[in-house]
């Protein structure tokens, strides 16, 4: 009766091993397949005939060998489960993904859970491994960790050009005069805007208007260093942001910027567009009694360069006074 109990629930057993929609391994100590259950064979392709005794390394050539049987050996010999994430590795087995709704990923995102098997005299001969597949809630991971770095990027960028926009650039130069009273480094900051903007809406539309910007804008990005800043300042205004730089160094930044932008051809519609930029400069000075007293004194410098005759760059004379 006992026996008969016992097979009875066997049969049970196998027959929910079958159906549980988990893949269910069983291994040999020589990483050979003893059990294989439906899951298995529908994910891999591979019946239980075709994989038992196979060694599971050339079954599945891409699972990094000396880092599992480490996980393995590790599990066995403390007697205890092991298991793998899908944030530290993807996937065991490269299976492919049956998600029709999202079609978000290619491959089946997999934890893994590996269970030594001890037997009546409590050795380890065998180990289980059971793989789930957490497809769905790591494609959700994914989307919402994608969404959260878009939604970082458009708070501290411009819509239109991609570079930092006033509120967030302002911060940086916040941060940047805070670290010149500490330690004394130079800044500087260029302003410009682009010449006659209002005459080139006016004439060709404000679509066109908007692709000279994003040019500017792109030069502009092309030309500032690693550590510079560049924004846009609002409108047909911009700015750069050179940290440990004096008036000499930022002068010369700025040539180069106005000649480069003055040599654009910008073809929008089949029509080619030019434009030239007027630029202010103003470096941190021993006067300089806050951040947005280096802004004012940038933007009269550029007032200045627009009512000598635009397309070119003038220094703060607040720069010169104290001999930056």
């Amino acid at each position: 009766m006992t026996a008969s109990l016992d097979i009875s629930e066997l049969h049970w057993m196998l027959d929910i091993i079958q159906s549980i929609d988990v893949g269910v391994v069983v291994l040999d100590r020589d990483y050979q397949v003893q059990a294989w259950n439906s899951f298995m064979e529908n994910h891999s392709g591979r019946t239980a005939s075709q994989v038992s005794q196979q060694s599971l390394f050339e079954l599945f050539p891409e699972i990094d060998r000396s880092w599992f049987t480490h996980k393995v050996e590790t599990a066995v010999m403390l007697g205890t489960r092991a298991f793998t994430i899908w944030e530290q590795r993807p996937y065991l087995m490269r299976f492919k993904s049956y998600h029709p709704i999202t079609g978000l990923a290619d491959v089946m995102y997999q934890n893994v859970t590996i269970l030594p098997l001890r037997t009546v005299s409590n050795s380890s001969d065998h180990v289980c491994l059971i793989i789930y597949d957490v497809t769905n809630a790591a494609v959700n991971r994914l989307q919402l960790e994608t969404a959260n770095t878009q939604l970082r990027s458009l708070a501290i960028h411009d819509g239109l050009t991609g570079l930092l926009n006033r509120r967030h650039w302002e911060s940086c130069l916040e941060h940047e005069f805070a670290r010149h009273t500490r330690y004394n480094n130079p800044a500087s900051l260029v302003l410009f805007d682009i010449d006659h903007f209002k005459r080139l809406n006016d004439s060709y539309g404000h679509r066109a208007g908007d692709e000279v910007i994003r040019q500017v804008a792109e030069v502009t990005r092309q030309m500032a260093r690693e550590t510079d800043l560049a924004g846009r300042y609002g409108g047909e205004e911009f700015v750069v942001l050179l940290p440990d730089t004096d008036l000499v160094g930022a002068s010369q930044f700025a040539e180069r910027l106005r000649g480069r932008i003055a040599q654009l051809v910008i073809d929008h519609e089949g029509t080619s567009l030019s434009c030239t930029v007027s630029i202010g400069i103003a470096c941190i000075h021993a006067e300089t009694t806050g951040y947005n007293r280096l802004i004012e004194e940038a933007d009269q410098a550029l007032y200045q360069a627009k009512s000598t005759g635009r397309n070119r760059i003038t220094l703060s004379d607040a720069g010169h006074r104290t001999g930056q």
